[in-house]
């Protein structure tokens, strides 16, 4: 049976989300030894919710589920690759498919590169900035192509 190193961050190992069809990177969360023993036997991801610090089953409250395809881990056994199939158009609580989709840009600003999927104050019932790992007081950046 596989072990993980849970001893490094708290009990706690990175797990990179990545779409299995396009190798797109979806979402960087964090698992346990419970979410990992979840996601192995369900074959949906779970991860552990450092703010909230509770067990989190994707997809829960969005409907954006990630069904496992692949599980791989890294040489030292601290961080999982879960390959999914996302079911639901977008796996980053913001509202984007990705949530890597904030672009820096070579003068230091930003851009957005991404279709927004769903409104988080419909899905949530919060506003976009408190639905943002940032803060409510953070600045959106702006979609691509319009000026700041």
């Amino acid at each position: 049976m596989v072990q993980l190193d849970f001893s490094k961050l708290d009990g706690l190992v990175t797990a990179v989300a990545q779409d299995w069809k396009t190798g797109e990177v979806l979402m960087v969360a964090y698992m346990n030894a419970e979410s990992w023993e979840l996601t192995r036997k369900t074959g949906i991801m779970h991860y552990w919710s450092r703010s909230r610090k509770a067990l989190w089953k994707k997809g829960e409250s969005s409907g954006n589920v990630q069904e496992v395809k692949e599980l791989r881990i890294d040489c030292d056994a601290d961080c999982v690759l879960a390959r999914v199939r996302q079911i639901g158009d977008a796996a980053c609580h913001t509202g984007y498919r990705s949530c890597f989709h904030r672009v820096i840009e070579e003068g230091g600003g930003e851009r957005v590169d991404g279709v927004l999927v769903f409104d988080p104050a419909k899905v949530y019932g919060v506003s976009t900035e408190r639905a943002d790992a940032r803060g409510a007081s953070a600045e959106r950046p702006k979609p691509y192509g319009e000026k700041k």
